[in-house]
């Protein structure tokens, strides 16, 4: 039976207050690294590896050295000696444990082999060119299907045991007894984040020995330790800055490998030196989301309950390090099924070492995870928002531990009505529109931990009015900073535009990682604090002419005048569930110091369920995304809109990586054959259909006082399954590799 169907207008409130940051940030006056243009600022230009292993032997820089404002050519013959700053995963701070010119190794293509400096851009770009590189080549490993690629064990190479192998019951047995089963293997491209604002540094030094950087990062304390551990010298003596990322996605978390050298370079020619990575450079000279391959095998019983569960992921690392995969820490809760396993292996190929792109396990987990769930529920003929429903869980099948707060079942209730699932036909290819092209609804779940890191806030209320706060945490465009001056504004009493928010500096507060989508749970709530002590104490110390019940319902600053103090100020120091007071001392250091899901007395998670419509040409098989409803978990929702900004930016994120994003892999030379964006093919505006977000918004107190949740990268999880199981119900073929493609659909 055909159904024709229309999409109803566009009429989603936007509700909660305007973005802080929004007016700047549309007039172009917010300012980033890249846009520094001071007088007196030499810039760099990187050099490129043109094989993917082997060994520099001959480097002349003759040719280069005559072009007119050249500084100087360093390489690893003239640089001077230099620490390596370790593996962010292995007790360092950089996104890989390799740093170039530190020796004549290539160990991927794209990597720095020289770096000029010269007065101006033009002149270090053409002497860049000019740069001419002799190498003894050998022979890499390019993807994870390539002959030489040997999957290891990741509980054999890694043996902490976050990473070791997630059990419950004997999936193997369960399997074996089930009365259906589904057996299929899922694969994933390698993609790569593509920020507005690419990566920049800038690096000066005082007269009395100071280093200044400048840089869009995630992590401005890791960076800064970063520093003092490869060039030698004390923290005090290293100041990171980064105000504004202007995009990070997981690529902007750590140290990056060539900000040593454009320090070393500012100190050796006394000036300050500005490099810019180009879009290429971003690809072969940054952490990307690896290629990974998911067998997914799952068994159920006749009355359509999940009784097993096995899920095995083959994931892509670099020679130098270890990246790890944790795709099964969703998936091995999304349901409640009894008996699972969890087995994750990586396989070591000639790259920088990939890293941390949006929800970077769970986004490829997700997808392989809940298309098997759909493959199941057709094949026990159960309505696919039912059969999850049905397989909800009541306490961690991991752990035993009950969840914090858990509202996946009201997620998928709330979506299927608001999107109108009574309405959809079963039978694959029964829904139609007028015009002849096939229609899909699909459905599937998400979860993502919910992460927290320790954080000092500190508060300080003038008598003009103003509030200066000072925190961890880094805007990278998430509203971070909206969703503070709002906590804030709440809690003194004091209009949002009178709220500075000091971020991303080391001299300000501790500055953790900013990642994980743990900024709002671990920035928020000691803020909150820290302000309510501000609030208590102004009260306590109002003075004699203020009544009692005057200073309980007086503004902040109405307090503080009449307490005849010039300014009040007020910190506070928080850190997660059961983790001890020592953690601050690796907040201090720069290293990573989040905790969860798994906490003393609960696990948490955030959840979220995505209704996605497909509509797709009959002819040419072309694929459209009109329509998408998410309704999230998040806990307390603590901005609005900027909460719905974040799902809205999830979403298109998940169109992407279901229909568009793949960084294609040069098996011959090494390196990535698309790595620009005309041809790295991401979405665009008219790709984008209606989207509608939707809260559960029950606060999570057990989390936190604040009971609020990560959101950011939730998001993202589980938008591509839901349209490939659309794609299914409009075409009833079953596609198991991203990003689909016209001719997965025209194939008999």
């Amino acid at each position: 039976m055909a159904t024709n169907l229309k999409t109803a207008p566009r009429n989603t409130p936007r509700a909660g207050a305007e973005r802080v940051d929004a007016r700047d940030k549309v007039r172009g006056a917010t300012r980033y690294a890249a846009d520094d243009a001071r007088a007196g600022l030499l810039h760099a230009a990187l050099v490129p590896s043109r094989i993917a292993r082997g060994t520099v032997t001959v480097i002349d820089t003759a040719a280069a050295q005559r072009v007119r404002g050249v500084r100087q050519v360093f390489t690893h013959e003239n640089v001077g000696a230099f620490d390596t700053g370790g593996f962010l995963m292995g007790g360092g701070f950089g996104f890989q444990s390799f740093y170039p010119l530190r020796s004549p190794q290539v160990a991927y293509r794209g990597q720095t082999v020289a770096m000029v400096v010269a007065d101006t851009l033009e002149a270090a770009r053409e002497a860049a060119a000019l740069v001419a590189v002799t190498y003894e080549a050998a022979l890499f490993v390019a993807t994870i299907d390539a002959p030489d690629a040997q999957p290891l064990a990741q509980t054999a190479l890694l043996q902490q045991p976050m990473f070791a192998d997630r059990r419950a019951g004997d999936a193997e047995a369960a399997l074996q007894g089930a009365a259906f089963t589904v057996d299929a293997t899922y694969e994933l491209p390698t993609q790569h984040q593509n920020p507005m604002e690419i990566i920049a540094t800038v690096a000066e030094w005082s007269a009395d020995g100071v280093l200044t950087v400048r840089e869009p990062t995630q992590n401005a304390e890791g960076v800064r330790h970063g520093l003092t551990k490869q060039l030698g010298i004390e923290p005090a003596k290293v100041r990171v800055l980064s105000p504004t990322v202007g995009g990070g996605f997981g690529q902007k978390n750590s140290l990056q490998s060539h900000t040593a050298l454009v320090a070393m370079a500012a100190r050796t020619l006394g000036q300050p030196v500005k490099l810019v990575l180009s879009r290429s450079q971003l690809f072969h000279n940054a952490s990307f989301r690896p290629a990974s391959r998911h067998h997914v095998r799952l068994g159920a019983d006749r009355n359509g309950k999940l009784t097993a569960a096995i899920h095995e992921i083959d994931q892509q690392t670099s020679q130098h390090d270890l990246f790890p995969s944790s795709g099964t820490e969703i998936t091995s809760r999304l349901y409640g099924i009894g008996n699972f396993l969890g087995r994750e292996r990586l396989v070591r190929t000639d790259v920088q070492t990939p890293g941390y792109m949006r929800a970077p396990f769970e986004h490829p987990a997700a997808f392989a995870f809940e298309s098997a769930v759909d493959e199941m529920a057709y094949a026990l003929g159960r309505d696919p928002v039912a059969f999850r429903l049905a397989n909800d869980a009541a306490v961690d099948p991991i752990s035993g531990k009950p969840f914090s707060s858990r509202h996946l079942a009201e997620c998928l209730a709330k979506g299927s009505t608001a999107f109108g699932w009574a309405r959809r036909t079963m039978a694959p290819g029964s829904m139609r529109a007028a015009d002849g092209s096939l229609i899909g609804w699909g459905v599937a779940a998400g979860a993502y931990k919910a992460a927290i890191a320790p954080a000092v806030a500190k508060v300080r209320l003038n008598t003009n009015g103003t509030v200066r706060v000072a925190v961890g945490g880094h805007e990278m465009g998430q509203g971070i900073r909206t969703a503070i001056a709002l906590t804030v504004a709440r809690t003194l009493g004091a209009p949002m535009a009178a709220v500075e928010i000091v971020l991303g500096d080391t001299t300000a507060a501790p500055q953790h990682l900013t990642a994980g989508s743990w900024g709002t749970a671990t920035a928020l709530p000691p803020v909150q604090e820290a302000a309510q002590r501000l609030m208590e104490d102004l009260r306590q110390n109002a003075g004699a002419a203020t009544a009692a019940g005057d200073a309980n319902g007086a503004t902040a600053v109405a307090l503080l005048r009449a307490s005849g103090r010039p300014f009040a100020e007020a910190e506070s120091r928080m850190r997660a569930p059961g983790q001890p007071e020592q953690v601050f001392g690796r907040l201090t250091g720069g290293l990573p110091a989040a905790a969860g899901p798994v906490y003393p007395d609960f696990v948490a998670f955030s959840f979220i369920a995505h209704f996605v419509e497909v509509r797709i040409e009959p002819t040419t098989r072309r694929i459209r995304v009109p329509r998408v409803l998410s309704v999230a978990d998040c806990g307390t929702v603590a901005s609005p809109r900027t909460a719905r900004s974040q799902v809205e930016g999830g979403v298109v994120w998940g169109i992407g990586a279901a229909l568009r994003e793949a960084s294609e892999v040069d098996a011959r030379y090494g390196g990535f054959l698309n790595a620009d964006l005309a041809e790295y093919v991401l979405p665009v505006a008219a790709d984008i259909g209606r989207i509608d977000v939707d809260f559960v918004g029950k606060p999570d107190t057990r989390l936190n006082a604040m009971g609020v949740k990560g959101l950011g990268e939730v998001a993202m999880v589980g938008v591509a399954p839901a349209i490939v199981n659309a794609v299914f119900h409009a075409t009833g073929k079953r596609l198991r590799r991203l990003p689909l493609r016209l001719e997965d659909l025209l194939e008999s």
